[in-house]
């Protein structure tokens, strides 16, 4: 299990990326849209009104940011791969000019000497997937495997560690309940058949890459502790919901092959034996090899209260199709993005999913957005303090083979835009040229540099 992620007396360490907020380049060499292209266009999709157009050029600049891995004395980088520059489509022609560019990358970072872990799909779905019912259908996990083995079959001879999906609750629950990612769709409970999906597209490419000779097939999930504010028994029911989906939607199908009950409750579209044909959670389970975890901030449900400031923006309101209204809290202290810092939700959160799980875990994206200053002690504090969260799970029993920096560059943030900066290195948005920050340095001397 994991034969490629060792597991040491010492934490490895890695730094994080993700193809559309990083590369640019949206329309050379046969690149396709997507959904992500296509949603940041829409008025007031994306806080600054930009895309990944304005991304840090990564796609012509790869090469510095291998100089920068290396320098930064990293075990791992971190990558994913951009489903429309190799199928632009989402199925059928292939663009050898995309899979061209991923060798440059994969080469570039073993030369090095830091080892390339890839992510097949980091939300960027083509848009004429979209156009024929994107997540939503099952075709698309289909169309996703046959992908997974494009990808694999150029790059695997090199890159040994792949995770399929980066944070399905994101692409299910924001995108297709919540509306502030792409594809921007309210569709309520319809999102359960998008997270369906994916876990599906999941087990059907974990399937073919094992049956090709890939060892390390995993997953990245962004669970996280739920921690009701109150023991009002209403409000542990609806913190029960929160749960179901935010963490128990993936793991249920990965180790048990099957739905709870509770999660049932709230999500009765999963009972549908249409959506959930006879073999697919069969083929979920025991699928992964490793398991990834992004973990910023906890969860806390409190009461509904309609007049809490802020309330209706935050990106979890409209995240959990079935559950009765919560409002979501967050003390103090928080990052720039608003999320609070508390490391002790890692530290749980590594030791209660090896010990449901069994599996190697890699905190997989931790990090803090921070003002865009090089000069970012805030976010040392917050890597200090994470990393410290990370070793004492090591130490209460959890299998963490590594913990990887949410990000290398400041980036496209999504709905954010380009006014939230998680990188430890500044990128000048109109240059972009790199900047080491502070956090970088810190990072590079702990790690011997």
């Amino acid at each position: 299990m994991a034969r490629h992620l060792p597991l040491g007396p010492d934490l490895r360490f890695g730094a994080a990326t993700a193809s559309y907020q990083i590369e640019g380049a949206t329309d050379v060499d046969g690149r396709g849209p997507s959904i992500w292209d296509t949603f940041a266009r829409t008025p007031g999709a994306v806080r600054d009104g930009k895309d990944g157009r304005d991304a840090p050029d990564s796609y012509h600049r790869y090469a510095e940011d291998a100089d920068l891995l290396r320098d930064l004395g990293v075990d791992y980088y971190r990558f994913s791969v951009a489903w429309p520059r190799i199928v632009p489509q989402g199925r059928g022609r292939i663009e050898p000019r995309g899979l061209d560019y991923y060798d440059r990358v994969v080469d570039a970072v073993l030369e090095r000497g830091v080892t390339p872990t890839g992510t097949l799909y980091h939300w960027d779905l083509p848009q004429p997937l979209e156009d024929a019912g994107g997540w939503l259908t099952r075709d698309t996990a289909y169309a996703f495997a046959d992908y997974a083995m494009v990808v694999h079959e150029r790059l695997g001879d090199r890159v040994k560690v792949w995770a399929t999906h980066n944070e399905p609750w994101c692409a299910a629950y924001l995108g297709y309940s919540a509306g502030v990612h792409a594809p921007g769709l309210r569709a309520g409970g319809r999102a359960h058949r998008a997270a369906h999906h994916l876990m599906l597209g999941h087990g059907l490419a974990a399937e073919r890459l094992h049956a090709a000779g890939c060892e390390d097939v995993g997953i990245v999930l962004n669970l996280a502790p739920v921690w009701p504010e109150s023991r009002d028994p209403a409000l542990l029911e609806a913190a029960d919901g929160v749960d179901a989906i935010r963490n128990r939607v993936w793991l249920g199908p990965l180790v048990d092959g099957a739905y709870d009950e509770g999660l049932l409750k709230v999500a009765p579209e999963l009972s549908d034996p249409e959506l959930v044909r006879d073999g697919d959670l069969g083929l979920v389970r025991g699928s992964a090899d490793w398991l990834g975890i992004n973990y910023y901030t906890p969860v806390r449900p409190g009461p509904a209260a309609p007049t809490l400031p802020g309330r209706e923006t935050h990106p979890e309101t409209g995240a959990y199709p079935g559950v009765a209204p919560v409002a979501f809290l967050v003390r103090d202290p928080r990052t720039d993005i608003g999320w609070e810092v508390e490391p002790v939700g890692l530290e749980e959160l590594l030791v209660e999913t090896h010990a449901r799980t069994g599996l190697p875990l890699m905190v997989t994206e931790n990090g803090a957005a921070y003002s865009s200053g090089v000069e970012d002690e805030d976010r040392i504090a917050y890597l200090e303090g994470h990393v410290a969260a990370t070793e004492r799970a090591r130490v209460a029993g959890a299998d963490v083979r590594a913990y990887i920096v949410w990000t290398l560059l400041d980036n496209f943030e999504w709905a954010e835009g380009y006014t939230q900066f998680f990188g430890i290195v500044a990128v000048d948005p109109v240059t972009k040229d790199r900047t080491p920050k502070a956090s970088y340095h810190w990072l590079r001397q702990r790690l011997g540099g």
